[in-house]
């Protein structure tokens, strides 16, 4: 019988629910772009769907980045990990560097390719946690023995967060140290090391929030915003005019009036407060409920690549479920004033290429383990440079509808071919949903 519901598995292709939440985000994520700079952009640009076009540009050119990513096996990422951390810790400080790094708004954080800008952080976040799921593996047994087994990998985190407060982005610093310690715990590393670690990462946030005039200016304003109202606290009052004009059901779509120059950095980082004046309460639990699909979704994946002794890949979908997860959380928290102003965005819907792109080679990550998962027939064992073994590693005798091995590289036709799969699935579930009483 579990054969046989394995065999159907493989046979529908990629985890519906995962696609179908990534779709609905993606989508709706254009239309509340569209929504929250129509003004915007027909001051600034002329056009009213300036921003808009630019997103759809930055999606279309993700989705083709997202192909390319998923058709590469998971063995490969693996094996260039210390490259993909070498090639990031230099692009963070390549970023600083005066007349390279691009500054706006008081940060030195894009490097400019002319047609378009990177913001260095986003790619290079995703990097290192390859880099450290990598680490987890290999060195396994050493974190689980001692406190020392931490400071080959602590090391260049550290780095990477300290070149991350230097451009400044402490927010996403915060996140990736985060998921970083996180990732370590499910890897094995001792409670009472992990809990040492946590205390010294509290206390230099709160030193670094000390020591910077404009985060204690946050923190200041996130304690009594109407305090200061027409200064620091100005973005955080407008978002919550916005959040309070929703109220149940929303003053409907593309009739907010906070986007209409009251509140700064609409259609990014405050593109939740539009939706939530837009859609009101209906509108943000549907939000929420799409980022908890995704992310369910994403550790349940992890999960069974555990289960087959793949634990690159599991540890690896357990950290990058884990920064979507907590990035949203922490983006929506922001906007309704729960913890201090940040500079993030919200992943699949704030306008922003960077962002977007990264997210969608996340997703493509996830998708990737779940097929290898899903295709996975008989586990040949790996050893680490000390000669034991480390994970499992899978490889599939059937061939796909390329020609190619399912354990290999995937051709981006076969990505194509995945979707009839997901069609089928929506398709059960809509004709499920007609038949409820």
């Amino acid at each position: 019988m579990n054969a046989l519901l394995d065999s159907t598995r493989q046979r529908r292709g990629p985890d519906g629910w995962l696609c179908l939440g990534l779709a609905v985000l993606l989508g709706w994520g254009l239309v509340m772009v569209a929504s929250a700079s129509v003004d915007l952009g027909e001051k600034t640009a002329g056009s009213s769907l300036y921003f808009f076009d630019r997103q759809l540009l930055y999606m279309v050119f993700g989705l083709a980045c997202a192909g390319l990513a998923f058709s590469i096996p998971m063995r490969v990422w693996e094996r260039y990990g210390f490259w993909l951390l070498a090639g990031s810790l230099l692009a963070l400080a390549i970023v600083l560097i005066p007349g390279i790094g691009i500054r706006v708004n008081e940060s030195r954080r894009w490097l400019d390719f002319g047609l378009f800008r990177v913001q260095v952080s986003e790619p290079a976040r995703l990097a290192i946690l390859i880099y450290l799921a990598g680490f987890i593996v290999r060195r396994q047994a050493s974190l689980q023995r001692s406190v020392l087994g931490l400071l080959p990998v602590f090391l260049p985190l550290v780095a990477a967060a300290g070149l991350m407060l230097a451009e400044p982005d402490f927010g996403a610093a915060a996140i990736f140290m985060s998921v970083a310690v996180l990732m370590l715990f499910v890897g094995g590393a001792r409670v009472r090391d992990m809990l040492g670690l946590g205390v010294v990462l509290a206390v230099s946030m709160v030193a670094i929030t000390l020591a910077a005039p404009y985060r204690m200016a946050r923190v200041m304003s996130f304690l009594d915003p109407w305090a200061h109202a027409n200064n620091s606290g100005f973005q955080l009052v407008q978002s919550l005019i916005a959040v309070g004009r929703g109220e149940w059901f929303g003053v409907g779509l593309g009739a907010s009036v906070e986007k209409l120059h009251y509140l700064p950095e609409m259609h990014t980082d405050f593109i939740f407060a539009i939706l939530a004046e837009e859609l009101g309460l209906i509108g943000v639990v549907a939000l929420i409920a799409c980022y908890a699909v995704v992310v369910w979704r994403g550790f349940a994946i992890g999960r069974r690549a555990e289960k087959l002794d793949a634990r690159f890949e599991a540890y690896l979908c357990y950290g990058l479920s884990a920064w979507l997860g907590l990035q949203a959380l922490v983006n929506m928290a922001v906007n309704m004033g729960l913890v201090p102003t940040k500079g993030l965005t919200l992943p699949f819907m704030s306008y922003g290429g960077s962002s977007l792109m990264t997210a969608l080679m996340l997703a493509a990550l996830l998708l990737r383990v779940d097929h290898e998962t899903r295709t996975a027939t008989t586990p040949r064992r790996v050893t680490s440079d000390h000669g034991t073994p480390v994970r499992s590693d899978f490889r599939a005798p059937s061939r796909g509808p390329a020609g190619s091995r399912s354990g290999g590289w995937l051709p981006l036709p076969a990505f194509a071919s995945l979707v009839p799969g997901l069609r089928a699935r929506i398709g059960r579930l809509a004709t499920q949903i007609r038949r409820l009483p």
